[in-house]
């Protein structure tokens, strides 16, 4: 949607599938850049400030490009000759919670898109936005065009929710980093939503918990093949994100090295260890609203531990102050130490939870190079280590060779 010609493509491979025989809904964001315009003129407006009301105008503001964009797509889509009316959020309506900026959707009403589909029209929704219980529009947050169109996917109960992005896929890594990376056929939403939550941008992670939840298959697809591609074999480009049952006899033991370079270590040394010690240090870092990710506790010694978390770099130093300030007078008797140079590395893979021995794999990988594990964790389907941030490619290119993902699976 980054231009009136892109528009017009995206109209016309829209139109494409209509005259195929698809009832189709389309959930475009808007013009690339907009939001971004938007927000800047607030504020040149108003610099500061995140009052609940502040807030309710940003969401009316940014609210704004989508539903431009659509009335150019169903414009566009017209002049191809096919019936297209467009909605905002507020008029299907798709109905949100209050928390401006970052609403959350809780139901669809879709009796009049329904509608307008017997009628063999395309109907066209802003995404990103919906209306409160007060009638005020909300929006979802970045990236929240692909949360709309899963969320109306799920209340249609459509076929398939196909997302357009400048990628052709997701991939087994970034292919930037290692050029044998595979782009993957499909992937279970289990493995995606780890695969997004740490660190791959190819889908927002909402979306993918949206999709897995309602059970909707989603298809990663490029919006910058061309518009007239044959629609078979569009249909079945791009990675399909579905059901386990779905991809396992195809599946590898891992399915893809994931790796986030935003994090920040914070270790307080000699801390009392007595019950309770974990939510009073965590406790007050909860309440000033800082995520914290990766979370270990050393044995005791002598009556004391050491604690160590990482947190998103953007909220080191602030971190680092809370802790000094306010949570060490509490505590006693401990020091607070820091890197804000780590990054976390993970491999991924429902494979994992019938295959033994793939951490002790890892590991050894990262030995060989001469890489030290700062910190492990894991769940059934992926194992991450902090690692110091300068051996992060080299960590992603020898862990891809080791688990051989520029093979596809036998």
């Amino acid at each position: 949607m980054g231009s009136p010609e892109r528009i017009r493509n995206v109209a016309k491979r829209v139109a494409k599938w209509s005259r195929a025989g698809h009832q189709m809904v389309v959930v475009p964001s808007a013009m690339s850049g907009e939001t971004n315009r938007l927000l800047g003129l607030a504020r040149e407006v108003s610099p500061s400030g995140s009052s609940p009301e502040l807030l309710r105008e940003l969401d009316m503001i940014a609210s704004t490009g989508e539903q431009v964009s659509v009335g150019l797509l169903a414009i566009a889509l017209q002049a191809e000759g096919i019936q297209a009316v467009s909605y905002a959020g507020w008029q299907v309506p798709i109905k949100t919670d209050s928390a401006f900026t970052k609403a959350r959707i809780q139901s669809i009403d879709d009796q009049r898109v329904r509608a307008d589909l017997a009628a063999g029209k395309v109907v066209v929704i802003t995404g990103f936005q919906g209306v409160d219980e007060h009638n005020n529009i909300t929006t979802l947050g970045r990236g929240g065009s692909d949360t709309s169109a899963v969320a109306v996917a799920a209340a249609l109960k459509a076929d398939e929710c196909l997302i357009y992005t400048d990628v052709d896929g997701v991939y087994t890594t970034d292919p930037r980093i290692v050029p044998e990376a595979r782009r993957l056929s499909s992937i279970s939403f289990e493995e995606m939503l780890e695969m997004a939550s740490l660190g791959s941008k190819v889908l927002q992670i909402r979306s993918v918990e949206f999709a897995g939840k309602y059970r909707v298959p989603m298809r990663v697809l490029s919006s910058f093949t061309p518009w007239d591609i044959d629609i078979a074999e569009e249909a079945q480009s791009g990675t399909l994100i579905t059901f386990e049952e779905d991809v396992k006899m195809e599946q590898a033991v891992v399915s893809g090295i994931a790796f986030n370079r935003d994090e920040a270590k914070i270790s307080l040394i000699g801390v009392p260890d007595r019950p309770g010690i974990a939510f009073q240090i965590l406790g007050p870092v909860a309440e000033a609203n800082i995520d914290v990710d990766v979370i270990i506790q050393n044995m005791s010694h002598d009556g004391k531990t050491d604690f160590s978390f990482t947190v998103h770099r953007n909220e080191y130093a602030r971190t680092i102050d809370l802790l000094q300030n306010v949570v060490l007078p509490s505590v006693g008797g401990a020091q607070v130490s820091g890197d804000p140079k780590i990054c976390k590395v993970s491999i991924v893979g429902i494979g994992m939870r019938s295959h033994v021995g793939v951490a002790s794999k890892m590991f050894g990988t990262l030995s060989a190079e001469g890489i030290n594990i700062q910190m492990i964790t894991t769940s059934e389907i992926k194992t991450s280590v902090v690692i110091d941030e300068k051996y992060m490619e080299l960590a992603v290119r020898s862990l891809h060779k080791a688990f051989d993902l520029e093979q596809a699976p036998v």
